[in-house]
């Protein structure tokens, strides 16, 4: 990833490259293809079919969250600076909306658990959140995943070759 700087307004500097926060964010969800299965089905045996399928809902529409941020992000940082600030803003507020409108929707719906749903969205977003730190770099030099970690197929499995321009 490189940085394409503006002298003139630093606001409209942006982002050229490989987007970390989208090695992230496909990494996130590829994590939460792992735990579905198991999920599922420790939702359908404690609150039935229902349950199972209210847990199935409910990580659908965090994996969605979850790629839908990180691809806010990769456009947004392309565009500008200030773009991304913007997305990440008003990202989460459009994200959070489209949950709270899943939810709402479905609230009456025979086969949704309201428990079940709302365990789910709680336990799953930030269960993926604390399962992706452990493979999160926080060195400029592997910005996104740790080389060799995640689950990602683009990682940075080579030496650094990133750099930033002026």
């Amino acid at each position: 990833m490189t940085v394409d700087v503006n002298r003139e307004n630093p606001l409209l500097s942006r982002f050229e490259g490989r987007s970390p926060a989208m090695q992230v964010g496909i990494d996130i969800v590829k994590r939460g293809a792992i735990i579905a299965p198991v999920a599922i089905l420790v939702g359908t045996l404690i609150w039935g079919t229902d349950g199972g399928a209210s847990v199935a809902l409910g990580l659908g529409l965090i994996l969605v969250n979850m790629w839908l941020s990180a691809w806010i992000i990769d456009v947004t940082a392309r565009i500008s600076f200030a773009a991304l600030a913007g997305g990440a803003m008003f990202g989460f507020l459009i994200r959070l909306s489209i949950i709270s409108a899943v939810v709402i929707s479905v609230r009456n719906v025979s086969w949704v658990d309201l428990v079940a749903l709302g365990i789910t969205i709680i336990v799953t977003h930030l269960g993926l959140l604390f399962w992706e730190l452990r493979y999160i770099s926080a060195s400029l030099a592997y910005p996104g995943l740790k080389p060799g970690a995640g689950l990602a197929s683009n990682d940075h499995s080579t030496s650094p070759k990133e750099s930033v321009s002026s």
